[in-house]
């Protein structure tokens, strides 16, 4: 049974710091591009952050650039996506995704975790 599994949201103030982490489970982890995408209220769901599955080549969002920083470890079937320097505009539910790097799909979605930014 294919799990993602993100954790690592809550509140936080403008300026700081969190981690997120999105555990995978029931697929082969090495073989899959991770994402990190949010969605905020009233808005589509976007990319933020993207990490090929031998974390050779990442990508951000203009937004984020520099401020964000995603990662992956194989050996824990995990990417991470470290977020600093917060703004309230970063306020959203963040979605890991996985797809396979060679075809593309299958796709694989997690639950979400809500990332709130405020003082």
């Amino acid at each position: 049974q294919v799990q993602l599994g993100e954790s690592g949201g809550g509140l936080v103030q403008p300026g700081g710091s969190l981690r997120l982490s999105c555990a995978a489970s029931g697929f082969t982890f090495s073989n899959y591009a991770m994402s990190w995408y949010r969605q905020a209220p009233g808005k589509e769901r976007e990319l933020v952050a993207y990490i090929n599955s031998d974390a050779g080549s990442t990508k951000y969002a203009d937004s984020v650039k520099g401020r964000f920083t995603i990662s992956r470890d194989n050996a824990k079937n995990t990417v991470y996506l470290q977020m600093n320097s917060l703004k309230p505009e970063d306020t959203a539910v963040y979605y890991c995704k996985a797809n396979h790097q060679r075809f593309l799909r299958p796709i694989y979605w997690g639950q979400g975790t809500q990332v709130t930014v405020s003082s």
